[in-house]
């Protein structure tokens, strides 16, 4: 028997289950470079349901207690006298989300003698100290692709909330009750013909520029591997050696990049004060590739015209941390990636996970992050380590 602690947002304030606004979902096929859809033997849940909250539960329960396994759920992730704190040493399976990261830093997992995989239910394992796992032959896997599209349809939205400046336009309407057009729109501008540069043209950066490529903008990008030439020419490219680089040649920025030892804290004020005066920049990928203060100053400044993105450090943060209060900001909780849809297919993933690992067999290499004591799948494409852990998964 397997215990398995699963780590999720809290319910709906109004509780569970929430009146749905549709009654189903699209069918989606496979992914579009090919990769299909999770593939479990079974699902116990209607897709376009809330699972990623403590009572939806992934839609596991009915399949790991029948099997004769303990299924234990929880918000309740920080501090010692947490409930994960206190489940952790006896579990052998931990399965977190991204938007509700249970840290699993280098000490806790000193604490988990049974702990033998570690699931994202999504996309993003820094939440996991990788070197730490690697020690101790931890594997970590993560459901890849499951919500790809779902963050680059909220990146391409949080362009257009900045751009346009929606957010302070749809306030003058429906907070202060008034009709103010010049208001709104003295900080409104066009997306056509901007230059806009994503950082990292994996799965979701291409996605974004292909939405992005309609709006008549010029697209440029780095990533630490060129797109093949015929991709560039398709979206009509042109790729920088280094973020460093690109960064001075755009209006707008989307960050796509995994939080690594080389991305964390990569935007401070030096590497803002080169961008154009008055670029925006879109983060719904880590938080810690920003310098929290460093972005607050830039905005005030002027420097920047507007930050948005989904994504906190910690999560959740403080109720006084400054992106909530900064000026010209279009902040969401970390949201971009657990639509209802999304949901669907990471829950059906992280069941293949556990089918796959409950059954000793093999994980699907695309799932895989650290496997033997290793970087393996799309660990090994999209992380590095240095010995001293995953930043951000140890309190950096």
């Amino acid at each position: 028997m397997a215990k398995v602690l699963a780590v999720l947002y809290p319910d709906p304030v109004d509780g569970y289950p929430p009146a749905y606004a549709r009654d189903s979902i699209p069918v989606v096929g496979d992914y579009p470079d090919g990769q299909t859809l999770p593939s479990p033997s079974a699902i116990d849940f209607t897709p376009g349901e809330l699972l990623g909250s403590v009572s939806g539960e992934l839609g596991l329960r009915r399949f790991l207690e029948e099997a004769g396994h303990e299924l234990v759920v929880t918000s309740d992730k920080d501090g010692p006298d947490s409930v994960f704190e206190k489940e952790l040493p006896t579990a052998d399976v931990v399965i977190s989300q991204p938007f509700w990261p249970a840290y699993l830093d280098a000490e806790r997992i000193e604490k988990a003698k049974n702990l033998k995989i570690a699931i994202t239910a999504g996309i993003g394992s820094d939440h996991v100290d990788l070197d730490a796992a690697m020690r101790r032959g931890i594997t970590v896997a993560e459901v890849t692709y499951s919500n790809s599209i779902s963050v680059a349809e909220h990146a391409m939205m949080l362009i257009l909330d900045l751009v346009r400046n929606f957010v302070p336009a749809h306030e003058w309407v429906t907070v202060r009750r008034g009709w103010n057009i010049a208001d709104a729109v003295s900080r409104s501008y066009d997306l056509e013909g901007m230059d806009v540069g994503v950082i990292a043209a994996g799965r979701i950066g291409i996605a974004l520029m292909r939405r992005l490529k309609p709006f008549g903008v010029h697209l440029h990008y780095t990533d630490k591997r060129r797109l093949p030439a015929e991709i560039e020419e398709e979206l009509g490219l042109t790729f920088h050696p280094t973020a460093q680089e690109l960064v001075t040649e755009i209006d707008v920025l989307s960050i796509h990049a995994p939080l690594t030892n080389e991305t964390y804290h990569l935007f401070d004020d030096d590497l803002l004060a080169t961008m154009r005066r008055g670029a925006y920049i879109v983060n719904t990928a880590r938080a810690e590739i920003m310098e929290r203060d460093a972005v607050v100053r830039a905005l005030q400044s002027g420097r920047l015209a507007g930050y948005a993105g989904d994504v906190w450090y910690p999560q959740p943060p403080s109720e006084d941390h400054p992106w909530r209060t900064m000026p010209n900001n279009a902040m969401t909780p970390h949201i971009s990636g657990t639509s209802l849809s999304a949901q669907s297919r990471y829950a059906a993933g992280t069941r293949e996970i556990l089918e796959n690992f409950l059954d000793g067999d093999r994980i699907r290499d695309e799932y895989l992050i650290v496997d033997g004591g290793a970087l393996a799948g799309t660990g090994a494409q999209s992380y590095s380590t240095d010995g001293t852990g995953s930043p951000g998964s140890s309190g950096n």
